[in-house]
């Protein structure tokens, strides 16, 4: 369903469409390189030692016909000198502070409750000068746009550009939060007869983890209040994505979805989408093309009109114009995409909530009843996301949707991709985040690439291995469900290396896939480093990207800014007494970090011992 239709249909409120997915030829995969000529290229990295140019020649036909030289990039990340010239000596103190304070258990496992004692104790003055000395200064960027200016125009001038992130946090206790997450997921027809829906239990609140906070230290939380509330949160949102098209020409803003809505639509819609991909399973089982991958299930038309013909979805005359006209059925065979494009954009919301019973072979509603207030909520949240896609467009930024929880995820991902659909027509505004420790992660991120091809629009995907492991498997053991994590760390390495071999592949056939590599892992970065010498991608091209988190793994960020890669910072800002839960979730996370590997703290040392015995005491950085 066109993401237009799908947004129209649902403010208007006055017609019935069925959307269905335009299938196009299959388009040519083309292999021509940059059009970047070498001299920009070896401009761009002149000057810097940490990077190593090695000559190959790559044979791909550009306007002229000429055979086109590109150089290999080897970058490395053991010249402290590159990659810490961007810090003073006093910032380098910091960081080894910190990073040791982050490895002490009880200091981690008490921060805030010693940084509630420290402010009783010195004073709110003399707390947050403590604080901008120590992990404020080190993990936030300042209180507000205008105070965080000077350290996004120093990381720029080293070739690392910014993703602003608001990150200011609701400080809940925990039975507030249940509370909340418990009032906003919970439909007012299962408040009225809690076991009259057939609904999955994966796909419904459970009070014990209404906390979604907890086990979770590298992601945000929000949790509903009211309407107001969210379009608070969207004008902040809109105001990071006009501050981040001010600070530099090719910006990033990230958001998530939960802050701009009632999250009970995303539980809902996300179990919908799920029980017609099992029943188009189901389906494919029945053909005898269960054990096939995703996108090589094509059902036989005929043979599928007669199997939903006899379980009695539909009458016959029904199911026949669902595969009749010029869009869908036309290669006497439905995939996973044609069958996606049967969810319709119909007038109202509740009229999506619509899935397949298997038992009895009926379309049934999800819910008995939707309230007219929940269709209104559920109107908002596509429209406030619509709003954010359409500042995003006018401001020259690119936006990134965060993955959040599996439960929501299904319905974060679909209404990401009718973003896409319709921003990302002439270059990639709208990037998906796909979260690879999920054992569906090279799954969904293969039926978005396919569907991009199809449609023609351009692919942006964000890959991280995830953040909410702990708490997901914690849920699906306690509540009954398969966990979907993959089994060990290893695997998740593996699955993202998959994701991202693939998405790279994607690029170097059509250029017109872009990816962002959020990862604080040396490895990963290096196995795209190399992926992209063997495929003859330019860092120039700016195709492929890399994120790291501020305060965290400048040993990485700083040696591809300046040998010319686009490379991203996530900065946060905010007061300080606001952006404590952020501060206290980087201490927990960068504990296990650097208990895991002390090479940041020994490259810190490395760095700061050179500089002694050198002379450069009162080093500065000029730029």
């Amino acid at each position: 369903m066109s993401y237009t239709k799908f947004i129209a249909a649902l403010v208007r409120a006055n017609s019935r469409n069925v959307g269905k997915i335009r299938i196009s030829p299959a388009r040519c995969r083309s292999t021509v390189a940059s059009t970047k000529s070498q001299e920009e290229k070896e401009q761009q990295m002149d000057g810097c030692p940490v990077v190593e140019t090695v000559p190959v020649e790559l044979i791909s036909e550009n306007k002229n016909g000429a055979n086109t030289q590109l150089s290999k990039i080897h970058i490395d990340f053991d010249n402290t000198q590159e990659a810490y010239k961007s810090k003073g000596n006093i910032e380098l103190l910091r960081s080894l502070l910190v990073f040791k304070l982050c490895t002490i258990d009880l200091l981690v496992d008490k921060n805030k409750e010693l940084m509630d004692l420290s402010k009783k104790l010195l004073g709110q003055w003399m707390f947050e000068k403590l604080m901008k000395m120590t992990f404020y200064g080190q993990f936030v960027a300042g209180e507000d746009h205008n105070s965080i200016k000077p350290l996004i125009q120093k990381n720029q001038a080293f070739g690392v550009g910014a993703v602003l992130d608001y990150s200011v946090e609701e400080d809940l206790t925990q039975e507030e939060a249940e509370k909340k997450e418990m009032d906003s997921c919970v439909s007012e027809a299962e408040k009225e007869s809690p076991d009259a829906d057939h609904r999955e239990k994966k796909y419904k609140a459970h009070r014990q983890f209404g906390d979604r906070r907890g086990g979770v230290i590298s992601a945000r939380t929000y949790f509903y209040a009211d309407e107001a509330k969210c379009d608070n949160q969207m004008e902040t949102f809109i105001n990071c994505i006009k501050a981040s098209g001010g600070a530099s020409s090719d910006g990033f803003s990230a958001i998530k979805m939960t802050a701009l809505g009632r999250p009970q639509f995303l539980l809902q819609f996300s179990e919908v989408l799920v029980k017609w991909r099992q029943f188009f399973n189901f389906l494919a089982a029945q053909q005898g093309k269960s054990e096939m991958m995703v996108l090589e299930q094509k059902l036989e038309l005929e043979q599928l009109k007669e199997s939903l013909t006899k379980l009695g979805v539909g009458a016959k005359d029904d199911i026949e114009n669902w595969f009749t006209g010029e869009k869908l059925g036309l290669s006497g065979t439905i995939d996973l995409l044609d069958w996606n494009s049967l969810i319709n954009d119909t007038t109202k919301i509740s009229n999506l909530l619509m899935v397949p019973n298997l038992e009895t072979g009926h379309l049934e509603p999800l819910l008995n009843k939707f309230t007219a207030e929940e269709e209104r909520q559920m109107k908002r949240m596509l429209q406030r996301v619509d709003v954010l896609a359409k500042h995003a467009l006018e401001n020259g930024v690119r936006l990134m949707v965060d993955a959040e929880q599996t439960y929501f995820q299904p319905a974060i991902s679909r209404l990401t991709l009718e973003m896409q659909r319709k921003f990302n027509k002439e270059k990639p505004i709208i990037f998906n985040t796909y979260q690879c420790y999920l054992k569906e992660a090279y799954d969904n991120v293969t039926v978005d690439v396919e569907l991009s091809r199809r449609e023609g629009w351009y692919f942006g995907a964000k890959l991280v291995r995830g953040a909410y492991m702990y708490q997901e498997r914690a849920r699906a053991k306690e509540i009954g469900y398969e966990d979907p994590i993959n089994p060990d760390y290893e695997a998740t390495n593996r699955m993202y290396h998959k994701c991202l071999e693939y998405v790279l592949e994607e690029i170097e056939h059509s250029r017109k896939a872009n990816v962002m590599v959020a990862s604080h892992n040396e490895d990963t970065v290096k196995f795209t480093l190399e992926k992209m010498n063997e495929m003859g991608l330019s860092p120039t091209e700016n195709k492929v990207y890399f994120g790291q988190l501020l305060g965290m793994c400048d040993q990485i960020s700083f040696p591809l800014g300046q040998a010319g890669f686009p490379v991203y910072k996530y900065v946060p800002y905010g007061p300080v007494n606001e952006v404590i839960p952020y501060l206290s979730r980087r201490a927990q996370e960068n504990r296990g970090f650097m208990k895991g590997s002390q090479r940041e703290r020994s490259l810190l040392w490395k760095e700061l011992k050179r500089r002694m015995l050198g002379g450069q005491i009162f080093y500065k950085p000029v730029y």
